[in-house]
């Protein structure tokens, strides 16, 4: 190195790594053998960001300065034979963005010393880098709260006539992740077509959009893991976990030319399926004590409540039968025909009819277990039309009369008393034809009948 034995530049406390806002200090020590002419000797501290169109180019397409500060340290004379220590100190501004370095781009933060010689003499020159970090916190990130999920419906064609749907879901337990954590990833797939697909695959990606004229978008994978397939009209339901590696958080505040995006890419090949999980990744994690009340949990659980109607009044469980007491309707228009029933003689009901005590309506339930299950098997004829004073014959017969002696009450599997017979019965077979009873010869002819 000639005269010069020694020219390095050091930080105090052996730092590397600051924060915006803080200050920079450290010194230059110069070691030469001989006398050292200098004009002055000069410490320079400067941040700046530098994209390209070119992967590992330093002929930068364009620059973002955040600041850029010097100081001279010794002004013109000799340096003598020794060592020489000049201290410096520097205030970084509190808007300087995290360091950063990509394939079309850096963030770059340095100290460089300079030795400034007479005319016709070599200048000498030190560089040492730092490096910045603006800590990210997850919980001043809009919309970070609750699970990330998607979904996707995709059709496609395979054996060029046959066509199929692949439906796809998954999500993510959080949106917000720092190093170190585990993301859970919870994905569905439904295969409703005759082909089986491939592996179901998640990917932590990375994406950084550089903006230059044309913006540059450099993806990676950071981390992936792979699951079995989907059989043919099968639906699966696969689980994994994706371990964060050190990375560089999600948003670099302060910085207009580089931009990062982190994401799940949940896939699946043949069919090409493809649905994606936003993420971010910071420095200070999730805190769940302080997360913010929903909605739902504010609301007390009488809001939520359905109301009941203005004109409906409750019914209790040991309310008279209407045989027992007749409540006052309103006016209703005059009575319709009552319509005749739709089945088919060859209706077979799927279980026995529920039996009704004297006096009840058709279609309701007697204890009240069931109270939306369907009962059409019998039907009274006043469900269909009301008038005061409008008796049916059957009723007033039944009324008369009273339940038979033969009906046990709800335990009995058949209905046995003249409502019955309302109803058309499955045991009734169309007549037969080919009985002898009928007559078989052909009847006389036109001539034969006036003869006669």
């Amino acid at each position: 190195m000639g005269k010069l034995q020694e020219f390095e530049i050091s930080f105090d406390g052996s730092k590397v790594v600051y924060s915006p806002g803080e200050s920079i200090t450290g010194n230059v020590k110069i070691k030469v053998a001989q006398p050292l002419p200098c004009k002055a000797i000069k410490v320079n501290c400067n941040g700046f960001c530098g994209i390209t169109t070119k992967v590992n180019d330093t002929a930068w397409t364009l620059e973002e300065q955040y600041f850029n500060t010097t100081v001279s340290v010794a002004d013109k004379g000799t340096l003598k034979p020794g060592e020489h220590t000049f201290p410096f100190k520097f205030l970084i501004p509190a808007t300087a963005p995290t360091s950063f370095e990509g394939n079309y781009g850096k963030i770059i933060y340095r100290v460089r010393a300079s030795i400034d010689t007479p005319r016709f003499a070599k200048d000498y020159n030190a560089e040492k880098p730092f490096y910045m970090l603006s800590p990210l916190n997850l919980n001043e990130v809009p919309d970070i709260w609750g699970p990330s999920q998607s979904a996707v419906t995709q059709q496609f064609s395979y054996m060029l006539m046959k066509t199929g749907t692949m439906v796809l879901k998954a999500q993510t337990d959080q949106k917000g992740y720092t190093p170190g954590q585990v993301i859970k990833v919870t994905a569905k797939a439904h295969n409703q077509s005759g082909k089986s697909s491939g592996n179901v695959t998640a990917s932590l990606m990375q994406r950084v959009t550089y903006e230059t004229k044309r913006p540059t978008h450099d993806l990676r994978v950071i981390a992936q893991v792979e699951g079995g397939a989907v059989k043919a009209g099968k639906e699966l339901e696969w689980k994994e976990q994706i371990i964060i590696p050190p990375l560089p958080q999600s948003v670099l505040s302060g910085c207009d030319l580089i931009k990062i995006e982190y994401y799940i890419k949940v896939s699946l090949k043949s069919p090409d399926v493809m649905l994606t999980l936003p993420i971010h990744i910071g420095n200070v994690s999730l805190d769940k004590k302080h997360r913010p009340s929903t909605k739902s949990a504010s609301t007390p659980a009488s809001s939520l409540a359905p109301e009941p109607a203005p004109n409906s009044l409750p019914v209790p469980e040991d309310s008279p039968t209407p045989s027992a007491t007749t409540p006052s309707m309103p006016p209703r228009p005059a009575p319709k025909p009552t319509p005749r029933s739709r089945m088919s003689s060859c209706y077979s009901p799927s279980a026995p009819p529920a039996v009704f005590p004297e006096g009840a309506e058709g279609g309701a339930t007697v204890d009240g277990g069931h109270p939306n299950k369907r009962q059409s098997q019998l039907v009274s004829p006043n469900a269909f039309s009301y008038a005061p004073g409008l008796f049916f014959a059957q009723n007033q017969q039944n009324n008369n009369n009273g339940p038979p002696a033969s009906a046990t009450g709800p335990t009995a599997p058949y209905p046995t008393d003249n409502r019955a017979s309302m109803m058309p019965s499955p045991l009734i077979l169309p007549p037969d034809y080919g009985a002898p009873s009928y007559p078989i010869d052909a009847p006389p002819s036109y001539d034969e009948s006036c003869n006669t």
